[in-house]
C-alpha cells in the first residue's frame, strides 16, 4: 500500500520538476540565443515480485517460488540537458548585433555527442564563459560586452574595443577597421557544459574548450545585423506542459485513491473487534 503511496508521489514531483522546465523554456522563446533545456526522467530500480508457496511431492511439502513480474518503486527527473541545435537568425539592422551560425563541427570520440561553438567572454571576476547570446552594445570605454556587461573575447582573449558603432565584420569575425578578430570557441562535447543563466554556459574543466578559428574541420559563419533566435519550439513546448499535467493530474488521482483506501481501513478494521 506505501509503496504505490510513494511511486505516485514521485511521480507528481517528477512532472511539477518537468513542468517548471518547460515552463522556463517557453519564457525564454523570444531571448536572443537561448537553449532549450531538455528534461531526462528514469525510474528507480524495478523490483522482481514472486510468489512464494509450496506443493505435495511424496508426502512432503517442497517450497515453491513463482515469479510475478516487476514493479517499478518511483521515477525521478535525473537531470535538465540543454539542446544546442542552431536557432533561427533574425534581421536587426544593428551592426552591434552578431549571430553566430553554425556549420560542420566535429563529433567527441568518447561521448558521440555532436560538438558546439560560442562566443567567448569574460565576466566580471575575469574568468571565461561561453554564450549564443549575439545582442552586444558597447560600453563607455567602448568595449563590446554583452547584455549582462561581460567582455567579448578576441582571438587573443583579450576585450575587443570599437569606436564607434560604424564598424564592419566579415564573416570569419574580423573587424576591417582594426583587423581584431572575435573569438569562437568549439567545445567537442557539450554535455559538460553548465548553466549559468542569463544566456551564459561554463566548463567544468578548462581543456574542454578549444580555439575553432583555425581548426579546418570546423565551419561557421558571423552575421552582424543579425541575432540567433531561441530554439524554443513554442507550439512542441505547450504540448509537453499539457503532457507533463496530465500525468501530474493522473498521479494525483491515484494518490487520492491510496489515501481513501488507507482512511477506509484504518476507520473500518477497528470495528470489526
Amino acid at each position: 500500500m506505501f509503496r504505490g503511496f510513494y511511486t505516485a508521489a514521485s511521480g507528481m514531483v517528477a512532472q511539477q520538476r518537468r513542468q517548471d522546465l518547460l515552463t522556463n523554456n517557453l519564457a525564454n522563446a523570444n531571448t536572443p540565443g537561448f537553449k532549450a533545456d531538455q528534461a531526462s526522467l528514469h525510474a528507480f530500480p524495478q523490483m522482481l515480485l514472486s510468489q512464494l508457496g509450496g506443493k505435495e511431492v511424496g508426502g512432503k511439502t517442497i517450497p515453491t517460488k513463482n515469479q510475478l513480474g516487476t514493479l517499478a518503486t518511483a521515477v525521478y527527473m535525473q537531470e535538465a540537458v540543454p539542446a544546442f541545435r542552431q536557432g533561427d537568425l533574425q534581421e536587426t539592422g544593428n551592426n552591434l548585433d552578431i549571430a553566430l551560425l553554425q556549420g560542420a563541427v566535429p563529433t567527441d570520440e568518447e561521448s558521440g555527442a555532436e560538438g558546439a561553438l560560442f562566443f567567448t567572454v569574460q565576466n566580471g571576476q575575469g574568468e571565461v564563459r561561453l554564450t549564443r547570446n549575439g545582442n552586444f552594445s558597447l560600453d563607455e570605454a567602448g568595449n563590446l560586452v554583452t547584455a549582462n556587461g561581460d567582455f567579448v573575447l578576441d582571438t587573443n582573449g583579450d576585450p575587443i574595443q570599437i569606436e564607434g558603432t560604424e564598424f564592419t565584420m566579415d564573416s570569419n569575425g574580423v573587424i576591417r577597421e582594426t583587423g581584431v578578430q572575435m573569438n569562437v570557441g568549439l567545445v567537442q562535447n557539450p554535455n559538460l557544459l553548465m548553466k549559468e543563466g542569463n544566456g551564459l554556459f561554463r566548463l567544468e574543466e578548462e581543456d574542454g574548450l578549444v580555439p575553432a578559428t583555425d581548426d579546418p574541420n570546423v565551419s561557421y559563419q558571423l552575421k552582424q545585423g543579425f541575432v540567433e533566435r531561441s530554439n524554443v519550439d513554442v507550439e512542441q513546448t505547450m504540448v509537453e506542459m499539457l503532457s507533463a499535467y496530465r500525468t501530474f493530474e493522473a498521479n494525483q488521482k491515484v494518490l487520492q485513491a491510496y489515501d481513501r483506501t488507507m482512511e477506509k481501513s484504518s476507520n473500518e478494521i477497528g470495528r470489526l473487534g
